[in-house]
């Protein structure tokens, strides 16, 4: 794009002044990313960013100890943890007396691995794929062959740490409140639309036990109050932390030169007549002299709607914020010379003719703490808690007795 006054020059798209007025954008997936793979110089591993703890609970606050059978709108129980773990060791040196804990029978499927004699199988595994990967229902039910590899190591490590966490907890002699229990029972069962639906799968899963369902449910209890009590509850984040760290490091929080804008476009066709040209002009002059007689930013906004030519215009001509050098030459010019809700005069870029109200101008600088505090809160607690999550999982495994088989 040319920016010294031609960025708005036509080419085969016919909506360059789209792309002149607009930031360069990187495109990314809409929605939590579920499966990230990185690599910090050895063998890549599984990383999986998954939604904060609590909500991964859904509505009955299970992890993924039960498989649903595909039942239409049947809820699915998912895993609720998001640990990045070092790749699991086969056996450790010395391995703990486990015969305290409680093993709770295997789900059905061959095993993939044995936690202190207890055994994760196919199923476990399953789960936690599908949980890492919830859109697996539109690949056929599983997951995309180049992704499988990765996906499968990273479900492994995780349901090897909810058993040992799980271990962890029997060890600690923890328990479970009586009514914390009684609600989650009430809960789950509220999963289901019919009493039908809910005996099927306590017959499938196990096979109609009342007592192996609420074991069930006291793992994932126990399972929860340990990442709260040695992961979230310590990983949080004081205002006065995150206030440290902005004093400590301000070259993360320098940001460019910003225009905040709404435009309005009048695009003739592509390669245009002398008279397309004309009546071009005559239609950025009449939507020039309407624009002027605006006061606010909702007048100036109905108005883009109503009359402007570019994509814009079905957001009110909101650019949002756009940095300086994103900004055809003449764009940044006129803007230099003007105050917040100013109407700038009429542009010509290349063929076509554009307008725009300014709404804030914003100088190069380090962002002021109280606009970037909330995100860098959110940030430092998500960085202590990946390392506090890769601690315990390391601890645990130093005296435990792991086999993938």
């Amino acid at each position: 794009m040319d920016r010294e006054g031609h960025g708005f020059s036509r080419a085969a798209s016919g909506r360059e002044i789209q792309r002149a007025l607009a930031p360069e954008v990187t495109l990314q997936r809409s929605g939590p990313q579920r499966l990230k793979p990185e690599s910090d110089g050895r063998a890549v591993t599984a990383r999986v960013e998954l939604v904060p703890f609590p909500a991964r609970l859904m509505a009955s606050a299970f992890l993924s100890f039960l498989v649903l059978c595909p039942l239409a709108g049947s809820a699915q129980v998912v895993a609720s943890h998001a640990p990045t773990l070092a790749t699991p060791a086969t056996t450790s040196t010395a391995a703990p007396s486990v015969a305290s804990v409680q093993v709770l029978p295997p789900s059905s499927g061959n095993p993939v691995a044995k936690v202190n004699g207890a055994i994760l199988t196919e199923k476990d595994l399953l789960l936690e794929e599908q949980a890492i990967f919830p859109y697996a229902g539109i690949h056929n039910g599983s997951v995309p062959k180049a992704m499988e590899p990765e996906m499968r190591k990273g479900a492994l490590q995780m349901i090897i740490f909810e058993e040992l966490l799980y271990q962890e907890a029997l060890r600690e002699k923890r328990t479970v409140p009586a009514e914390r229990m009684k609600r989650a029972e009430v809960e789950f069962r509220k999963q289901f639309a019919t009493e039908q639906e809910y005996n099927q799968v306590m017959q499938n899963e196990v096979h109609g036990s009342q007592q192996l369902m609420r074991e069930k449910i006291r793992r994932s209890l126990l399972i929860e109050a340990m990442l709260k009590s040695e992961i979230n509850d310590k990983a949080k984040v004081s205002e006065t932390a995150a206030l440290a760290y902005y004093k400590a490091n301000p070259k993360e929080f320098q940001r460019a030169e910003l225009f905040s804008i709404q435009t309005i476009s009048i695009i003739p066709p592509q390669n245009p007549t002398p008279e397309m040209q004309q009546e071009a002009r005559k239609k950025a002059d009449s939507a020039l002299k309407q624009a002027k007689t605006t006061k606010t930013y909702q007048d100036f906004g109905l108005l883009a709607e109503k009359i402007s030519e570019d994509d814009w215009h079905v957001n009110m001509g909101d650019r949002k914020a756009v940095e300086r050098d994103k900004l055809p030459a003449p764009v940044v010019d006129a803007a230099l010379k003007m105050k917040a809700g100013q109407v700038s005069d009429l542009i010509q870029l290349g063929p076509a003719y554009t307008l725009f109200r300014l709404n804030a101008h914003t100088p190069a600088g380090v962002a002021p703490f109280a606009e970037v505090k909330a995100k860098l809160m959110t940030d430092l607690q998500k960085s202590r808690t990946d390392k506090l999550r890769a601690a315990l999982d390391k601890k645990l495994r130093q005296t435990a007795k792991i086999e993938v088989l």
